[in-house]
């Protein structure tokens, strides 16, 4: 393996060798020409003056001899249009731009011999070589493209068209003697596509034509369409905005019908709504059945009834006519029964409801008020504030007007019967209805004479009174339970006198069973004490 690699060796060694050799050529071929500088591009427009510049920068050890400026058309030989030589004068060989062409300064020199086009064409345009003739080296060169510019004619169009079914051209876009070639793109909502071409105009210039094609379609009409060209010369592109022009014939629709068209109501309308392009040029109502009711009025797209009836229950029909064609639409009216309002019916039941509840509630009210006014005035009543009270009981006639009994004088017992027993209790008593001890034994007297406390007399005493007529009766009777005998509220119980032994048991019952009828119809107390 050692000696294979050894006998390698020498073989490798001469391709080093080899790729050095030709690395330093290029090398040198390098630098030799970039001691020729030019500027690799320059701009003209036709009719300017351009400056071809052209320098050896590095001549040491040089000898230069010679310079010659070549043009090379992109399409085309290669020419010799300027020559100079430091023993002769400037040459300028035939070519198309001879007479146009000179060297600059004037005398050249050999350092920096630029060379100067006047009155420049677009014919003039492609690579222009600055060589030299050099000593020991040879012919080195540097190169520069002349650009000729035209700035173009950029225009765009729509193109109206009628709906159908087959791609056609749309809108359209030029951009004209444009040098370079121009570039147009197309912006739209608009589903199609485009076709560009491009043909060479006057002096090299170029034209570039681009269409926009698509289905033409109703719902297309009116989007927006824009064409942008772009172009050198431009510091942005060119932009034309536009909007699709496609003729169709009238989509009409009739709006304003809400099935709700009952007999009796007033000022209902329809009104023919329709698109189209061109424009409508006429709109016309009529009825399926040929005749138009009476309380129908018309105007243009609009269809006024003024009062619904029978005559309505129709089928209306509006037609709509523009330069394309004719289309319509047609609605029919469903005349119902009047029915109630449910907003009116809701409030009217809301108000009956809310007077019922408020006049429930005032009967409340007035009967919780009555209420409490008779218990008030069928209650017991006290004497002036004091706490001492009397009861009578049995018959007698009415106290007289100052309270004393019939017929007597002001300041003592009048006559009449006033033989009822009288009963005094206190009501500090721990047991009401039951005074002092001897409180039923002693009567009351004023001026040593026996005296009747004068009371008004009570729902009790006119039960037991036997001067209780028929009427009195009866409205006595009518009387709730609790209002009666000893369930009044006004006041403490009735005849409350029991035996010691019973004080503790206050029980109604005891009142039942104290009383006794007399045949006269008065009652009087088995256990209490007559005055």
């Amino acid at each position: 393996m050692a000696r294979h690699d050894a006998r390698n060796w020498p073989d490798s060694t001469k391709m080093i060798g080899l790729l050095c050799l030709v690395a330093s050529i290029l090398a040198q071929h390098g630098t030799s020409g970039q001691r020729v500088k030019v500027e690799p591009e320059v701009l003209s427009y036709p009719g300017q003056t351009v400056n071809l510049r052209c320098a050896f920068t590095d001549a040491a050890g040089i000898q230069l001899t010679m310079i010659t400026w070549i043009y090379e058309p992109k399409d085309g030989d290669r020419l010799n249009i300027a020559v100079f030589h430091p023993n002769f004068e400037p040459n300028y060989p035939d070519s198309p731009m001879k007479g146009r062409v000179s060297f600059t300064p004037s005398p050249p020199k050999l350092v920096n011999p630029s060379l100067q086009i006047t009155d420049v064409r677009i014919s003039d345009e492609g690579k222009y070589i600055c060589e030299y003739a050099t000593y020991p080296s040879g012919n080195e060169q540097g190169i520069t493209y002349l650009v000729m510019l035209a700035k173009p004619q950029n225009s765009a169009s729509i193109v109206t068209v009628e709906a159908g079914t087959k791609p056609v051209v749309v809108a359209r876009c030029e951009s004209m003697d444009g040098r370079p070639a121009a570039q147009i793109s197309w912006v739209t909502t608009a589903n199609g596509n485009d076709t560009t071409t491009s043909k060479l105009g006057a002096e090299n210039t170029m034209t570039v034509n681009s269409e926009y094609h698509m289905i033409p379609m109703a719902k297309d009409n009116g989007k927006d369409i824009s064409c942008l060209v772009a172009h050198r010369t431009q510091v942005k592109p060119e932009s034309f905005l536009m909007k699709l022009a496609i003729q169709y014939p009238p989509q009409v629709t009739i709006l304003g019908y809400d099935n709700n068209w009952y007999v009796g109501r007033t000022n209902v309308m329809l009104t023919c709504q329709a698109t189209a392009n061109p424009l409508p040029t006429s709109v016309n109502w009529k009825t399926m059945s040929g005749e138009m009711p009476d309380t129908v009025q018309i105007t243009g797209n609009e269809l006024k009834i003024l009062k619904v009836d029978e005559a309505v229950n129709t089928t209306f029909v509006c037609e709509v006519r523009n330069r394309i064609g004719t289309n319509r639409d047609q609605v029919t009216a469903m005349v119902r029964e009047p029915s109630q309002n449910p907003s009116n019916a809701g409030v009217v039941a809301g108000a009956v409801i809310g007077s019922l509840l408020a006049l429930l509630l005032v009967a409340a009210l007035i009967a919780v008020l009555v209420t409490r006014s008779r218990r008030q005035q069928q209650g017991y009543r006290a004497n002036g504030g004091s706490d001492m009270k009397t009861r009578i009981f049995g018959g007698g006639k009415k106290a007289s007007k100052n309270g004393t009994g019939g017929g007597a004088g002001s300041g003592g017992v009048g006559g009449g019967n006033n033989n009822g027993p009288i009963y005094v209790y206190n009501e500090s008593s721990p047991h009401p209805g039951l005074g002092e001890k001897n409180n039923h034994h002693q009567p009351l007297t004023m001026g040593g004479r026996p005296e009747v406390v004068a009371t008004t007399p009570t729902a009790q005493d006119i039960l037991l009174s036997n001067e209780l007529d028929d009427g009195e009766r009866r409205k006595f009777d009518e009387l709730e339970e609790e209002e009666r005998y000893d369930h009044f509220t006004g006041g403490a119980p009735i005849l409350q006198l029991r035996p010691p032994h019973d004080q503790d048991d206050m029980i109604g019952d005891y009142l039942d069973d104290d009383m006794e009828s007399q045949r006269d119809g008065s009652v009087i107390s088995r256990t209490a004490v007559y005055v």
